[in-house]
């Protein structure tokens, strides 16, 4: 159980990525009151824990339905995620996310007497429950023996969602602490673990395939 804890938590925080996401909450909320801020910290992690326990709980119900083996699954998962991977390693990742958060902040410019909800778009989806979130519920999901580790799954998985809160409650005093370059550091090294993790997805699913039509 713990090694299926520890492998689930680590690839939620890199695919969540609470250093990368923490920078773009700041400043979609910049200057904003602290009760918006608290308010969208509060409902963007809620509904990415919505949207990622609707895909966790549906997810194999969804593959069956569409024909689609576990291992074709692991194949297609591990190449998203190993886009992801590269993405974050050339900054891709955090310049796309940092376009999203511009076109938002234009459009506060024109209108400087209200506050968008940004909660749904862009934090909740996809900056938390993106495509790469997704997959890895589903992907864990899917491999998880039981209802005891389908349950180490959604604990590892809330413990990253609960990490994103508590930065964007306390987003002044957390980037003053990390600052952009460090974020940038640790996304770097975050996607590097995610192109191994990303491998290892596509070799299960490879040698399954092959088991598979063997059998």
């Amino acid at each position: 159980m713990l090694e299926i804890f520890t492998s689930a938590l680590v690839t939620f925080f890199v695919a969540i990525d609470p250093p990368g996401v923490a920078p773009i909450f700041a400043s979609l909320t910049n200057g904003a009151p602290k009760a918006h801020k608290r308010a969208m910290a509060i409902k963007s992690v809620v509904i990415a824990s919505g949207v990622l326990l609707g895909f966790a709980l549906a997810g194999g119900w969804l593959l069956e339905a569409m024909h689609i083996s576990l291992d074709a699954f692991r194949i297609a998962g591990g190449v998203l995620l190993f886009l992801m991977a590269l993405e974050m390693i050339f900054e891709k990742r955090t310049e796309r996310r940092e376009e999203r958060a511009e076109g938002i902040i234009e459009e506060h410019d024109e209108h400087p007497e209200r506050w968008d909800d940004i909660s749904v778009f862009p934090m909740a989806i996809p900056m938390l429950a993106g495509p790469g979130a997704i997959a890895t519920v589903m992907l864990y999901m899917s491999d998880a023996g039981g209802w005891m580790e389908k349950g180490v799954v959604l604990g590892s998985a809330g413990v990253i969602l609960v990490i994103c809160l508590i930065t964007f409650l306390a987003i002044g005093p957390v980037m003053r602490v990390i600052g952009d370059s460090m974020a940038a550091m640790i996304t770097r090294i975050l996607g590097v673990i995610l192109a191994a993790l990303a491998a290892q997805f596509i070799i299960d699913g490879i040698l399954g395939a092959l088991v598979n039509a063997h059998v």
